[in-house]
């Protein structure tokens, strides 16, 4: 953390301990993603009883890793792709921090081309780290963005992204989706594949299905409201092992109980305490407190199956809570090394169905051996927002064309082996869904929400947004007991720059 306007966001100050109090409270956290491990190590911390339900064999969540066997019968590490853990995410790395206090866990990508259908070619290389010059400097330097382009801009349309305030900006512009947005204040239709397309995408979603306000907030970010830089960190090895068996180890060594394999079917008022939950294996729990941290679709399965739990407002807005379109990673271990000055990282526009390219042999350990073991090369190709009855077959066979007109060197390497992962469990953060998402906080004592779908004011996004609801929702919880909790950090709520703030409230008056 290097920004010195980064905003620290302090807990409800209390007793430092649970043992203070006549009775330790116990609680059940449901689901082992970024989210869960945040709140159970905000609990476990505090000296709550934890128990942790995770219904995968792995933690980590949609960030998890695990193991796949070759042909041969040699086992090689994999996971649901590239995840980059930027230097804003303050209260993700600060999880990370538990066991890896130099964060040494994670390595550094210095640079992240994003290329287009027409060859033109972006880079974050070299950027200023100070808002507005980084934002300002990558447009100007970019070969899809010119003078005039700048000049065009409806700066009337555009004065939000220069003063972005945390929820503001969702009265103004969740209205409207982010391909619109774009349309209004006449952003250069080659620039967006680049500059905005790589980014939104990242929310598995195309323009014309996010919410505007979300683009703003994410260009707020990860630009104007930041200092850290654009560049980010990718873990030096699978997520499993540099990441999450050193966490779970963490938390077991704080008395947590983490339970792996195990799903919760339902959650009730309890008689010996305030809730009960119902696990797979058909046991019971009592607890003082519940976390429910999944995904969507396990969320709206456990409000569907307990009944009377919150009131029909909150009901429906669980209910009424969007998945994002497919989305399809491709890895390949290939008998041939990819060209030495290949990126870690390639993000693309323009060139259907690939939206980013990593060589994950050039930064994560385990298959950096394969690659030498074997003098080959993995690959792994990401499509996202794939259509909702995706032609696996076809499009495995066009995102394979498409590296290799990007990388021609993999044209001629065999694969020993190909995963292809399909998933749709990603939030949909679709026009006008913000007002009615549903919050940490519930209508049912005793239960919080957590996880990257989840509402917050807070200027967070993606797995940050998942740190951050997951240490605000153990932080409620302990609040009710009277223990302090925990002190949250995030970019500045409102745009940094008083100028730009001052001249785009002057342009909204004389609109």
């Amino acid at each position: 953390m290097i920004d010195p306007r980064r905003v620290a966001h302090p807990a409800i100050a209390g007793v430092p301990h649970a043992h203070a109090l006549p009775a330790t409270p116990h609680v059940v956290v449901v689901g082992g993603g970024i989210a869960g491990l945040s709140a159970a190590t905000g609990l476990a911390e505090r000296g709550v009883s934890v128990d942790l339900l995770e219904s995968q064999h792995y933690l980590g969540g949609r960030v998890g890793g695990w193991t796949e066997q070759l042909p041969d019968g040699s086992q090689v590490a994999n996971n649901r792709g590239f995840h980059a853990f930027f230097r804003q995410y303050y209260n993700l790395r600060w999880l990370l921090r538990r066991t890896d206090p130099e964060l040494e866990r994670l390595q550094a990508v210095e640079d992240y081309p994003l290329v287009d259908g027409e060859g033109r070619r972006d880079t974050f290389r070299g950027l200023p780290k100070a808002p507005p010059w980084n934002a300002l400097a990558f447009a100007l330097r970019s070969p899809t963005f010119r003078m005039r382009d700048l000049m065009r801009l409806n700066a009337v349309a555009a004065a939000p992204l220069a003063a972005v305030s945390v929820p503001d900006i969702y009265e103004q512009l969740d209205g409207l989706d982010a391909g619109t947005f774009l349309t209004d204040i006449n952003f250069p239709v080659a620039a967006r594949h680049l500059a905005f397309e790589v980014f939104a995408r990242s929310f598995f979603a195309r323009p014309e299905r996010l919410s505007a306000a979300e683009l703003a907030t994410m260009f707020h970010i990860y630009f104007l409201g930041s200092s850290e830089g654009l560049v980010f960190d990718v873990a030096a090895s699978n997520f499993d092992t540099a990441l999450w068996a050193p966490l779970g180890r963490y938390l077991i060594e704080h008395g947590v109980r983490v339970r792996r394999g195990v799903a919760v079917e339902s959650v009730t008022r309890g008689s010996a305490k305030a809730l009960q939950v119902r696990d797979s294996t058909g046991a019971t729990t009592d607890a003082d407190g519940v976390v429910l941290a999944t995904d969507v679709a396990a969320l709206q399965r456990i409000v569907a199956a307990s009944p009377g739990l919150g009131d029909e407002g909150w009901r429906h807005n669980v209910a009424q809570m969007q998945t994002a379109p497919p989305f399809m990673v491709q890895r390949l271990w290939l008998d041939r090394p990819v060209n030495s000055d290949r990126p870690a990282f390639l993000g693309t526009g323009g060139l259907d169905p690939v939206d980013n390219i990593s060589v994950v042999s050039s930064y994560e350990s385990q298959a950096a051996e394969w690659a030498r073991a074997h003098h080959g090369s993995v690959v792994e190709v990401h499509s996202y927002s794939v259509g909702e009855e995706p032609d696996v077959d076809g499009l495995r066979e066009r995102m394979l064309a498409r590296l290799h007109q990007l990388y021609p060197e993999t044209a001629a390497a065999g694969i020993v082996k190909e995963t292809l992962l399909v998933r749709d469990d990603c939030p949909l953060f679709s026009p006008g869904s913000f007002a009615n998402r549903p919050t940490v906080n519930t209508p049912v004592p005793g239960l919080t929400l957590a996880g990257d779908g989840i509402r917050i004011d807070l200027p967070v996004a993606l797995m940050e947004r998942a740190a951050t609801t997951g240490w605000t929702a153990a932080n409620q919880l302990l609040a009710g007991w009277g223990i302090s909790g925990h002190t949250l950090h995030t970019v500045p709520v409102h745009g940094r720059s008083p100028l730009l703030r001052r001249l785009a409230g002057r342009e909204r008056r004389a609109s």
